[in-house]
């Protein structure tokens, strides 16, 4: 009795753990992904028309079985690199990923000199 009692939890909950795996997934994807109406926010955090509309593609596309990599893809090719939050690193994008080591160097060269050297 306690195993029937066990299986039918376990029939019961297990699709809503792979909605929440699904919805897990989604959500990952839409917080990369930028909306190019609000500018500032992330698909997952706007509710413009946009940001609605690739919500439902990124839907389908997880439906169709594409991975995260195949959905950043192609919406790379619609609309460009610049949809992506996280940029990979090539010949477009390496003043982005460089940009904070420069500065950092940069203020540790200016500290090093004004307290250090004076001393």
């Amino acid at each position: 009795m306690k195993v029937l009692r066990f299986f039918l939890i376990l029939i019961l909950f297990l699709p809503l753990n792979l909605n929440a795996e699904e919805n897990d997934k989604r959500n990952k994807i839409t917080k990369n992904l930028r909306c190019l109406i609000c500018q500032g926010q992330s698909v997952y955090d706007s509710d413009s028309e946009f940001a609605n509309s690739l919500k439902i593609v990124v839907d389908k596309k997880l439906e169709e079985g594409l991975s995260e990599d195949q959905i950043y893809e192609y919406f790379k090719t619609k609309y460009g690199e610049w949809i992506l939050y996280d940029p990979v690193l090539n010949k477009n994008t390496y003043i982005l990923w460089l940009l904070p080591l420069l500065i950092f160097l940069v203020g540790g060269a200016i500290i090093y000199k004004s307290f250090i050297v004076k001393k």
